[in-house]
């Protein structure tokens, strides 16, 4: 427990989870508007790029840039590559380090770490020093999506490999009370489209990012001159499949960590219902991590009474 002689420190754990990552802005609001402000905050994947926006004092137009995306934008953010990843992920960055955070680390008015994993050996790797962009960038570089990145002589890739939801790395530099967000604890069994005849007098309805996704990757593979597969009616696209593939080991591996390294608070949003890389549908991502923050107000508030 914390010492009665001070304030305890909390730290903030946003985890991994893609598009659903928009829901740490409503969580952040949440939190904000209850007079409850992280002392520390840390991030994997998409909770790292949230999280250094909010640490540098930025979460305002992030959440201004992100609720006009449409899935056109998205779309234009993928700049295709085969080497490491279908996407190389420079556009992104170079976006979000010009507009958002251009600065080391240490310059942070909050203590901010991230997560990513050495593609090498699978170990976990903390990033607490160096360039800001630098570490969301490796943090947010899901494998056979984005390309890993070369930081220190070794090769990283996304942090939710190894520590999907960041508790330990928040007590490591620490957090005397830990509040952790899960995006991915309602997504098993839910996420996976299935094919099928449209309701009668109804036409159906594409997928408009789906397809342009598909249709870029398409594009770049036929640039190269490579015959892209076609797509046979009834089975899942690669991009469903990946995304699929990815949400079972992410969660699988947040119970894992969670029951060895249990935070003091546990949000979940709702978010079955986002997919992978639905980055345009963030306003529903924002209302369901609120509502879900909104829900643990009063264990927050407990813990913190007692600890003081």
């Amino acid at each position: 427990m914390a010492s009665a002689t001070r304030k305890p420190k909390i730290g903030l754990a946003l985890g991994s989870g893609s598009a659903r990552g928009w829901a740490h802005i409503g969580v952040l609001r949440a939190l904000d508007e209850a007079g409850i402000r992280p002392d520390i905050v840390c991030g994997t994947s998409i909770g790292a790029l949230v999280g250094a926006a909010y640490a540098d004092g930025d979460l305002d137009r992030l959440e201004q840039w992100v609720g006009g995306l449409t899935w056109k934008d998205v779309v234009g953010f993928l700049d295709f590559s085969l080497s490491g990843g279908v996407i190389k992920g420079d556009r992104l960055i170079e976006f979000f380090r010009s507009n958002f955070v251009d600065k080391t680390i240490s310059e942070l008015p909050l203590p901010f770490a991230a997560v990513a994993t050495d593609l090498e050996n699978g170990r976990e790797v903390w990033l607490r020093e160096g360039l800001l962009a630098d570490a969301v960038r490796a943090s947010i570089a899901l494998p056979g999506l984005f390309a890993p990145v070369r930081h220190d002589g070794r090769w990283l890739v996304d942090g939710g490999l190894v520590n999907p939801v960041p508790v330990s790395l928040c007590r490591a530099m620490g957090a005397d009370l830990v509040i952790a967000v899960d995006l991915n604890s309602d997504l098993l069994g839910r996420h996976l489209r299935r094919e099928g005849p449209a309701p009668a007098g109804k036409p159906a309805k594409p997928n408009g990012l789906a397809e342009a996704v598909l249709d870029r990757l398409q594009a770049g593979i036929a640039s190269l001159g490579i015959a892209a597969p076609g797509h046979e009616k009834g089975v899942p696209s690669v991009l469903e499949v990946m995304a699929t593939s990815v949400n079972i080991m992410q969660v699988r591996i947040t119970r894992s960590r969670l029951v060895g390294e249990p935070a003091d608070v546990l949000i979940a949003p709702r978010l079955a219902h986002l997919g992978l890389m639905e980055f345009h549908r963030a306003r529903t991502a924002i209302e369901a991590g609120r509502k879900a923050a909104i829900h643990g107000l009063v264990q927050v508030r407990e813990l913190v009474a007692e600890d003081l």
